[in-house]
């Protein structure tokens, strides 16, 4: 190129920019663009053509692009996609200086660079440090495990054999289960994989006396925060004290609490219309529809579930209801087998109501909540709303319409795969080792051989033909032996991965009385009735106020039974502890909360109703669209005991912080309202709801701390690392200073009084939410891992702070008029 050379093709560039060519053979060329076709004579310049493919003999080659001049040089780039690092030096010998450029970084090191300088020879190299271990590791296998049916990662593991001067063992490394040896630990750090190889990662650490050490001095810890409940002379124990000797005076009256809460606004409910006859003709009734739901199925995640659970999953997702006029989500399903082709025009779909502009794109009025599939096509089967889709895909920060837009065209796939029956994955294939299960459509491709194919090809079809005739007989022995029959069928070919009938029954179960979306009212009714009744013992106070308010304590301790029943009975179902997602921590948190309401209620019924309205409040807020209550599978790294323990621990501590967060607000309510007639009153009954409130946060930051060191040790013993300042773990370490400094500053001169505890007790709590919703929403991290959408900051919480402030101004104004001169 640019230099000529005899016997070469050589390439000019002239001076107007243009290329040439010549060659000392004769050859041809395409133009690929409309294949257009010349000669090339030798020993002769000619005009090069790009894009076009030229032969000469056996020679052929395309040139793509016009050549282009500048400096080779390196820039920075993704650390993703350029994981190693440069590093420039300028080495001086002797008044001379050499640049040498190495390249390394972590998990790298390149061969060193020997360098001649100044009768000097210099070896240098960067990147990894170099450790030899006394041993050897021989990589047998890496085998990676896919949950059924599905490409996602169940876990992976390296199948090692360790090989040393007098001991050779072969082992299984994967994540959470590590290789100690000698004092040296290996850790399944990641795995790559691609078409040419299979490579996995360890990580490795040598710290036996330091890890001992250190779960030492954990243990010390954990010992000594648990001893403050029960050693004397603690403040713990002062604060108990001082709380009994409250209850021991009598208090005739109680003040009554005008408590202002946040409205919030529900989802309504579509308007009730008339079904297509098609559609009742095609529906059956509800028993004949549930023994349908037994059925199971494989969806896309892998997970093996009734159809029940999959069509409401299916029915949440696509229209946001668990219901369809009088049609339950199993009867909704048959209808659709039955009669597929009706649902195309049957107002189905959700579109958030903001979504103006796409209702405006597929011709539909603004105020319609619903859309149907057809809405989405036009005259010549044209997707209307794939330009945006497609635009919508491209965007890293996607408005709220694009956002919309792809939900909307998610809910169309998936009504789609539903009525072509592409989704309904009922058969497995026979010895996959993946324990995949297909369709009926997917007969063709699946591999299925013989007799099995037949049945699998007619199976269902058979089913809704058989269906459609026994709705006119009232005879329906030949549906219930099809059932029977794919039953069967996934008994003998999927029983490696096939739930067990009472698991099957147990989720049935469940998603028939819908324990925690049930709760939300049980738990507010309760709440609010056992608060009327302490606020009328104002009045009256007598043995059947008293009765009420214990049946009333009596029934929110039944409810938090009934709650712990569903953590329970979904533990079962899922195979893990519940907490792994958005929706399982907030019914978990709820929870926490209500057992240590009921733990510190045995001082203050208050306590008690006050809980079980904060409690009511967190199971609304899970059951608010954005949270998914499906389940779910975990990923490899959430399949440990470290997590059950950790997350269990850390998460529970929300309960009591969200407890002091409500006796604080009511604390300051109360100083907001006092006046000389009611203050003796008010005073006992502040007194009262501070030591609780202490005690509570006092539980919290010990379980808090506690979990964040557990926290530590799970990290330890899945990746050989304590601490990655990885944002929720440094949230929680905020939220343990601001709680800590919360409960010291009775000693702080200027902080001291039940005014300031309280005010601080209600405005800490932030810093939990910036711990469970902010960190979510706002950053990323090593915790998310865990799965469902990021919750979205609700506005709420910003009213919520200014009437905190506001409320806090009138306490603090009623405190310094009235008590200040008390604490």
């Amino acid at each position: 190129f640019n230099q000529f050379t005899e016997g070469a093709i050589n390439f000019t560039t002239q001076a107007d920019g243009s290329l040439k060519i010549s060659t000392p053979l004769d050859g041809d060329f395409m133009r690929m663009a409309d294949k257009f076709m010349g000669k090339i004579v030798k020993d002769s310049l000619q005009d090069f053509q790009l894009r076009s493919l030229y032969t000469f003999g056996e020679l052929r080659f395309v040139v793509p692009e016009p050549p282009l001049k500048g400096i080779a040089k390196e820039v920075s780039g993704n650390k993703n996609q350029f994981p190693q690092d440069l590093l420039e030096l300028a080495v001086t010998v002797n008044d001379k200086t050499q640049n040498i450029k190495l390249r390394g970084g972590k998990y790298y090191l390149e061969s060193p660079k020997v360098v001649s300088l100044g009768g000097l020879n210099i070896r240098l190299n960067y990147g990894a440090k170099q450790i030899e271990v006394p041993f050897s590791i021989k990589l047998r296998d890496f085998q990676l495990d896919r949950y059924p049916g599905s490409m996602s990662p169940k876990s992976y593991a390296s199948e090692v054999t360790v090989i040393d001067k007098d001991k050779i063992f072969d082992f299984r490394i994967y994540m959470n289960h590590i290789l100690n040896y000698k004092g040296y630990k290996f850790f399944q750090a990641s795995y790559d994989i691609t078409s040419n190889y299979e490579e996995t990662r360890l990580s490795v650490n040598h710290d036996f006396w330091g890890t001992t050490v250190t779960y030492i001095g954990y243990s010390f810890l954990y010992f000594g925060l648990i001893s403050i409940f029960f050693a004397k002379k603690t403040r713990f124990a002062s604060l108990k004290e001082n709380l009994s000797k409250l209850k021991n005076k009598k208090l005739t009256v109680i003040v009554a609490l005008l408590i202002g809460l946040n409205g919030f606004s529900q989802m309504e409910m579509p308007s009730a219309t008339t079904l297509d006859s098609v559609i009742k003709a095609s529906s059956v009734d509800a028993i004949q529809a549930e023994k349908f739901g037994r059925l199971v199925v494989q969806d896309a995640g892998g997970r093996m579930l009734p159809v029940n659970t999959f069509a409401s999953e299916l029915m949440r997702k696509v229209s946001k209801h668990e219901n369809y006029a009088d049609l339950n989500p199993d009867q909704v399903m048959v209808s659709m087998i039955t009669n597929p082709g009706a649902w195309y025009y049957v107002p189905f779909i959700y579109i958030k109501p903001d979504n103006t502009k796409l209702r405006d794109i597929i011709n539909i009025p603004k105020d319609q909540k619903f859309a149907r599939f057809v809405d989405f096509f036009d005259q010549n089967d044209k997707y209307k709303i794939l330009p945006y889709v497609e635009d919508a895909a491209k965007q890293k920060v996607k408005s709220k319409f694009e956002q919309s837009v792809i939900e909307v065209d998610q809910r169309i796939n998936l009504l789609y795969n539903v009525i072509n029956g592409s989704i309904f994955k009922f058969f497995p294939l026979p010895n996959d080792e993946n324990n995949k299960w297909f369709s009926f459509t997917e007969i063709a491709t699946a591999g299925f051989k013989g007799q099995d194919s037949l049945f699998i090809a007619s199976a269902i079809p058979f089913y809704a033909q058989e269906l459609n005739k026994a709705k006119s007989t009232n005879q329906y022995s030949n549906v219930d032996l099809l059932l029977k029959s794919i039953t069967k069928f996934q008994q003998k070919y999927g029983s490696k991965v096939m739930p067990s009938e009472r698991k099957i029954s147990m989720e049935l179960f469940y998603n028939k009385y819908d324990i925690f979306k049930g709760l939300f009212w049980k738990y507010m009714l309760a709440g609010t009735l056992m608060f009327l009744f302490v606020i009328f013992q104002i009045f009256k106070d007598g043995r059947v106020v008293k009765m009420l308010i214990k049946l009333s304590a009596l029934s929110v301790l039944l409810l938090f039974l009934y709650h712990t029943l569903g953590l329970i009975v979904r533990w079962y179902i899922s195979g893990h502890a519940p907490w792994s997602n958005a929706y399982e921590s907030m019914i978990y948190v709820a929870w926490a909360t209500m057992l240590f309401g009921l733990i510190f209620g045995r001082k203050s019924t208050l306590t008690i109703a006050a809980t079980a309205f904060v409690t009511s409040m967190i199971l609304m807020i899970a059951h608010w669209n954005w949270m998914d209550p499906s389940i779910g599978n975990l990923v490899p790294v959430l399949d440990s005991y470290w997590l059950m323990i950790h997350v269990a621990i850390i998460v529970a501590s929300y309960g009591p912080f969200t407890l002091g967060l409500i006796l604080g607000f009511i604390s300051l309510l109360l100083f907001a309202v006092v006046n000389k007639n009611n203050k003796t009153k008010i005073d006992k009954i502040i007194k009262e709801l501070t030591i609780i409130n202490e005690m509570s946060l006092t539980v919290g930051l010990v379980m808090i701390t506690i979990g964040n060191f557990l926290g530590g040790m799970w990290a330890n013993e899945s990746w050989g690392r304590y601490w990655g300042w990885d944002p929720k773990e440094v949230w929680a370490l905020i939220s343990i200073m601001i709680y800590a400094f919360v409960l010291h500053a009775r000693l702080v001169p200027g902080l001291r009084g039940r005014l300031a505890f309280n005010i601080l007790s209600v405005f800490a709590f932030t810093s939990i939410l910036m711990t469970y919703l902010g960190v979510n929403h706002l950053l990323s991290g090593l915790h998310s891992y865990a799965a469902g959408e990021s919750a979205p900051i609700p506005m709420s919480i910003y009213y919520s702070l200014s009437v905190a402030t506001i409320v806090s101004i009138l306490a603090a104004y009623k405190y310094k008029k009235y008590f200040k001169n008390q604490d």
